[in-house]
């Protein structure tokens, strides 16, 4: 396939959950390393964009994993864009084992941001070009499994420290993911691995913030509505729809 970043990587026992495979987090952040050497490739990396004032914001996304690779396994993940707006990239992200299966797919709605001044600017018309596209589509996000959650008693309750701020001055979305983490029963968290997450980022969390995280669970089968909110007008960050199944 044409236009497609394709990067190697061999897992490591740091990246390695409970059940020796590699955990959620992991992947989001081999993806979000893929996503980067991709900006790097053509010469927009992230470090230059921040000193125009400018980042790529997560509005969006979802994963699928159909399987965890293991300790030592080596995966390749292949990215690219499916498609420009204005202001926004849609990228797409395949992971696949040494075999050349699909154990994972995912996909993410970028907006292209004014750090300064707070507001989506249009995306250069040197990255588009540079990137080009790829009209191949993994999978659709699917908004609406989102489900609000107004109201009931948080799970959990965070402060945002210092070093949850990532270089655009906002709360990274690997730790809005931490923080969905540890709302989960226990029973989930030590006998299922995560299947499918799809969520979407409605405002950013700021250095001393008081974050407050809920956990639904739904009438299908282990399956769970998520809510992020700051006490400060008790706005919703993100919302979440995660499924889970046994591990093993």
């Amino acid at each position: 396939m044409e236009h497609i970043y394709s990067k190697e990587f061999q897992l490591r026992y740091f990246e390695m959950d409970k059940f020796g495979m590699a955990s959620p987090t992991a992947i989001l952040t081999l993806l979000e390393e893929t996503a980067a050497d991709h900006c790097h490739l053509i010469e927009h990396d992230l470090y230059s964009l921040e000193n125009q004032n400018i980042g790529w914001v997560l509005i969006s996304g979802s994963i699928n994993m159909k399987r965890y690779p293991k300790y030592k396994e080596i995966i390749k993940i292949q990215t690219w864009l499916s498609k420009f707006s204005l202001v926004k990239g849609y990228r797409e992200n395949l992971i696949i084992d040494e075999d050349n299966n699909i154990i994972g797919m995912a996909k993410g709605v970028w907006v292209f941001y004014d750090i300064q001044n707070r507001k989506p600017v249009p995306v250069f018309d040197d990255i588009k070009t540079k990137w080009s596209v790829n009209s191949s589509i993994t999978a659709e996000i699917d908004i609406k499994l989102i489900k609000p959650i107004l109201s009931g008693i948080p799970e959990r309750e965070f402060d945002v420290q210092r070093n949850d701020v990532d270089s655009n001055k906002h709360v990274n979305n690997i730790k809005y993911f931490h923080w969905l983490l540890e709302s989960l029963p226990e029973e989930i968290s030590e006998k299922y691995v995560l299947e499918t997450i799809t969520a979407k980022f409605y405002s950013d969390a700021k250095y001393g913030d008081r974050i407050l995280v809920y956990a639904d669970k739904n009438s299908e089968d282990n399956s769970f509505s998520h809510a992020i909110k700051s006490t400060i007008n008790n706005k919703t960050l993100a919302g979440a729809y995660s499924k889970w199944r046994r591990a093993g």
